[in-house]
């Protein structure tokens, strides 16, 4: 085939890669949780309330954004909420002014982007309210700047609220984390991921010059930068191999172990994480000495033992797995020790500290 049919084709498939089952059910039951609320709002709403342009089109672009986008500065609550509202306004001041159907859409949609862009309030859904209100005059002339109101102003809110709410049950960050977000430490320094060396202004900058700053926030853009480094740190490990350095007599516990006993054995070992196994090995969980510090004893789901303090959702790895995969399960300081597990049973486990050894090895054996 020819270079320049394959690049024409190439350009014309997806520009997205492929996302996980889960993270599509996710938006798409996020979408529809989003809606059914507004939806509910509008049927309490007294009076005749217009239901069919009520439940305007724009909101299911909306939710689209964030629901499925939540990262994307178009996505966030003063775009959503502030951009389909001036888009209303606008619209409805043009149909209020303008009869002639072509040049009242023309100018609601052209007017609207330009009040969006000036209140920093993009939101592509916008163009879509206005192009709504535009095409319904004579429902506009009735409700005049209420529609502005309500429904826009109070659905958009409404689809904001619950993705706010959405995205904290399902593990996801919405509206974005900021620059100067503290860290999960409760402490002003960026987790080391994201000790890049470069202001919020630098990064700033770099979103301008690329002409990312509608499509990236600049604390994802430190978050990618960060997550690249770490990568391309871990090809400089060579083919060391978990399994090559992982720790292998373990000291372990069981389940029902005592909370005591537990504390003893970190005084003992002077260890900072404990595998959960159960008689035959099989991987429970994981102890940090940080869940026996925080521990409530007599809040405890599972009573006063190792099920009750260990945390089971943990990375974990295989013997075969490259020493650089790890780099990123443990750079950010949330994990001291990743399980290696061999069929569900532990056969050992890598600490930090034997990661550290392991690249300062490494790192004498390239030539200077």
């Amino acid at each position: 085939m020819h270079p320049y049919l394959t690049r024409a084709l190439r350009a014309l498939g997806p520009a997205i890669p492929n996302a996980p089952l889960f993270e599509a059910c996710r938006a798409g039951f996020g979408a529809l949780t989003g809606l059914a609320a507004v939806s509910l709002f509008l049927l309490l709403l007294p009076g005749d309330t217009h239901f069919g342009l009520y439940l305007i089109a724009p909101f299911g672009a909306t939710a689209v954004l964030i629901f499925a986008v939540p990262s994307s500065p178009l996505a966030q609550p003063w775009s959503a909420i502030i951009g389909n509202l001036v888009s209303a306004l606008v619209a409805v001041a043009v149909c209020l002014t303008i009869a002639d159907p072509t040049l009242r859409l023309v100018l609601a949609v052209g007017l609207a982007i330009t009040a969006m862009i000036l209140m920093r309030a993009l939101h592509p859904p916008g163009g879509a309210v206005a192009m709504t209100a535009a095409l319904s005059p004579d429902a506009i002339r009735d409700l005049g700047f209420w529609f502005a109101l309500s429904p826009v102003g109070f659905g958009t809110a409404i689809l904001v609220s619950v993705a706010v709410i959405y995205a904290r049950l399902t593990g996801r960050h919405y509206p974005f984390r900021q620059f100067t977000d503290q860290n999960p430490h409760g402490t002003d320094d960026h987790v080391p991921t994201e000790r890049l060396g470069l202001s919020e202004e630098e990064l700033t900058q770099i979103l301008a010059q690329y002409r990312q700053s509608l499509n990236l926030g600049v604390e994802d853009l430190a978050r990618l930068i960060g997550a690249a480094e770490m990568q391309a740190a871990g090809h400089r490990t060579g083919p060391l191999t978990v399994g090559e350095i992982m720790s292998r007599d373990l000291v372990t516990v069981g389940p029902e172990t005592p909370l005591d006993q537990i504390a003893r054995e970190f005084r003992q070992h002077g260890f900072t994480s404990l595998p959960v196994v159960d008689p035959e090995d099989r991987f429970l969980g994981i102890i940090f000495q940080l869940h026996l510090i925080r521990s409530d004893p007599d809040h405890l789901p599972y009573g006063r033992d190792a099920q009750g303090i260990m945390s089971r959702d943990v990375p974990t790895t295989a013997p075969q797995a490259k020493v650089a995969s790890l780099l990123t399960m443990m750079a950010d300081g949330a994990c001291d020790a990743v399980p290696v597990l061999e069929q569900g049973r532990l056969t050992g486990i890598v600490t930090r500290t034997d990661l550290i050894a392991a690249l300062a090895r490494e790192s004498l054996k390239r030539p200077a």
